[in-house]
Order: C-alpha cells, then sequence, then structure tokens
C-alpha cells in the first residue's frame, strides 16, 4: 500500500515556475514508477509525465515537453514536477500516481494503482 501527498500548487501568472512534490509513504518508494497527472474543469485526467522506478527514464506529454521536468529522490520518498513557463492553459488540479510497471510509456489512468488527492495549479494569463 502506498499513500501519496501533493503540495506545491498555487496562483501564478503566465511565464511563471511551479515545483510539485509529492511524497509517498512506506519503504518500498523506489520500487514504483510514478505518474503525474492533471484534470482541468470539464475535462478527463490527462497525463502529462512519467519517472520509471530507477528514475534513468523520464517521458512527457507533447504539451508539456521543453517546460516540465519530472523527477524524484528516492531517499526522500519523494517526486517533484517542476514546471516552468506556465501557461493558462495548464490550469487544472494535479495529481501524482504510481505503479509498479517498469514501462516507460504508460499514460492511462487505469494503469496506475495508487493515486494522491490533488493539488490545485492556476495559470492567469
Amino acid at each position: 500500500q502506498v499513500q501519496l501527498v501533493e503540495s506545491g500548487g498555487g496562483l501564478v501568472q503566465a511565464g511563471a515556475s511551479l515545483r510539485l512534490s509529492c511524497v509517498a509513504s512506506g519503504r518500498t518508494f523506489s520500487t514504483y514508477s510514478m505518474g503525474w497527472f492533471r484534470q482541468a474543469p470539464g475535462k478527463e485526467r490527462e497525463f502529462v509525465a512519467r519517472i520509471t522506478w530507477k528514475g534513468s527514464s523520464t517521458y512527457y506529454a507533447d504539451s508539456v515537453k521543453g517546460r516540465f521536468t519530472i523527477s524524484r529522490d528516492n531517499a526522500g520518498n519523494t517526486v517533484y514536477l517542476q514546471m516552468n513557463s506556465l501557461k493558462p492553459e495548464d490550469t487544472a488540479v494535479y495529481y501524482c500516481a504510481a505503479d509498479q510497471s517498469g514501462t516507460l510509456v504508460r499514460v492511462r489512468p487505469v494503469s496506475y494503482d495508487y493515486w494522491g488527492q490533488g493539488t490545485q495549479v492556476t495559470v492567469s494569463s
């Protein structure tokens, strides 16, 4: 069982940066691959980024590639999402998720076993 708690969201202007954190409980964090998803009002939850359990491989949605960076600290049971050059269309609730697959490309929410409660990111124009 893994419990995930996100933090770091907020209200920023377009062009600003935010760093989201997701802290996981348990001693087996390093065996989980981690993903970030987001959901805007009235829209489906969409994939943002993923990092495999070793942290050696990352994968991004085209919409955030070059602006967002996912990383992890296995010693601290934390995964991060550094978000730069934020746009109003990045406004959403951001969720972290975990699964035990080593597959890099895993973009469907149903593929993940554990979810956090989400943190709101609002980007004003």
